[in-house]
């Protein structure tokens, strides 16, 4: 068993896993299924991936992908400099976030569903939270939002219709009842509603007494975006953004960080702070706080905005990449491969229930053939799809530093086919 876990170290699993993997072979009566048993191993551990899917939060892969470096230092996670006394860890990137969005204070926790669990449990345990049903929405994972306002122990108040929900209807139930604690507005996130259909904006929700709180989901921080020289994209036409929902009036608005805020995972609650005070408060809050890794790649993804830098943000940069661009890339992989490669023009989808039915403009490769497997096995593991007989490999979402990695296997692969 040691010589065999031994003969296939080149594997790169340390010793008491392939000695397993050994174990289960010899096991089965099979020693020649140790490599493959512990290739397997290997290919199931968290590793970079490139992603040619033309998803850009693809949440498979991660979503948003992130750039940062942490020296193995301590940090003043919860420690302030000026006074040497103990500090609090939403010092750091929640304030930044806060300055961002306009709102009074922000809190960070380890992800959206927690943002809204933990202000839900906070304001509305044992309370009221009136909800449009055309609002009601189930998102990727099974997260349900009538089950998550029961965790919190809130009561969910449904008012309105799937397709209309008038603010007479926001009316009726708050004024037949004295138990109100919240209005929740939730984005519809990954689907839309068309045709005969009607909605209540967050600025007359503001002004039927209770706080409203608005899921934005997808945390777009700014409608005009002032970080992209270029002004907002078409695609982002219509989706909600945090610093505009408070304006209107919003007391307090949730969203991930790793979806069109282009952080880590992480989930923002940002407005007023009393509010943001009392979620902070929350015994549930110890729970839900990230750490200082999140924290710190989240502080720089929020100075990116403030410097008024999209370029800095991997999400924006790929999300905005003109597509003249990204021909000239796709030219020049067929270039180096050959006739069997071919530039295609394709659409990219924002993902990760972000700007849903809107495409966007790309160029990549194709190659005949369902050829995923193969780009699946790769190293590093490129993630492509199949399009009518052909394997797409979408460049806006592969970093141009990655296209020379794509054309080494993309060559290998094309002449294996001339072959």
């Amino acid at each position: 068993m040691d010589a065999l876990a031994r003969s296939i170290a080149d594997v790169g699993l340390p010793h008491p896993l392939l000695v397993e993997a050994a174990r289960e072979a010899i096991a089965d009566s099979a020693p020649e299924t140790a490599r493959s048993r512990a290739e397997a191993l290997a290919s199931s551990l968290l590793r970079p991936v490139v992603n040619a899917t033309g998803v850009l939060l693809h949440t498979n892969l991660g979503r948003a992908p992130v750039e940062h470096c942490s020296t193995a230092r301590a940090s003043n996670l919860e420690f302030d400099l000026s006074s040497g006394r103990r500090g609090s860890r939403q010092a750091h990137a929640a304030s930044l976030l806060a300055r961002a969005t306009g709102a009074e204070s922000a809190l960070v926790v380890n992800n959206g569903a927690a943002a809204v669990l933990l202000v839900l449990a906070t304001l509305a345990k044992g309370r009221a939270v009136v909800v449009s049903r055309g609002e009601l929405v189930e998102i990727g994972g099974g997260f349900r939002v009538p089950d998550v306002l029961a965790q919190s122990g809130a009561e969910l108040v449904e008012v309105g219709t799937t397709n209309r929900t008038r603010l007479s209807d926001y009316e009726a139930a708050i004024s037949s009842r004295e138990d109100v604690a919240l209005v929740l507005k939730v984005h519809q996130s990954n689907y839309r509603i068309v045709g005969f259909t009607e909605a209540v904006g967050v600025g007359e929700l503001s002004r039927l007494g209770p706080p409203v709180a608005v899921d934005l989901g997808s945390g777009l921080l700014d409608a005009a975006t002032p970080w992209l020289e270029g002004g907002p994209p078409e695609w982002l036409a219509g989706e909600p953004a945090a610093r505009q929902s408070l304006e209107q009036g919003a007391a307090l608005v949730t969203f991930s960080g790793d979806k069109l805020l282009g952080g880590p995972q992480a989930g923002i609650i940002a407005g007023r702070r009393e509010l943001v005070a009392a979620c902070a408060r929350h015994p549930m809050a110890r729970a839900l706080r990230p750490g200082s890794l999140v924290l710190g790649a989240l502080q720089e993804t929020a100075l990116s905005y403030l410097r008024r830098d999209g370029r800095a943000i991997p999400f924006w940069r790929m999300a905005t990449t003109p597509p003249e661009v990204l021909r000239s890339r796709a030219g020049a992989l067929v270039a180096k491969c050959g006739p069997h490669l071919r530039a295609v023009e394709c659409r990219s989808v924002v993902g990760a229930g972000s700007a849903p039915g809107t495409e966007i403009a790309s160029f990549g490769v194709a190659l005949a053939g369902d050829q995923t497997a193969a780009l699946r096995g790769a190293d590093p593991p490129i993630v492509a799809r199949v399009r009518s007989g052909e394997t797409i490999c979408d460049l806006r979402t592969v970093d141009q530093a990655d296209d020379l990695v794509l054309a080494d296997v993309l060559c290998r692969l094309a002449a294996g086919r001339e072959a």
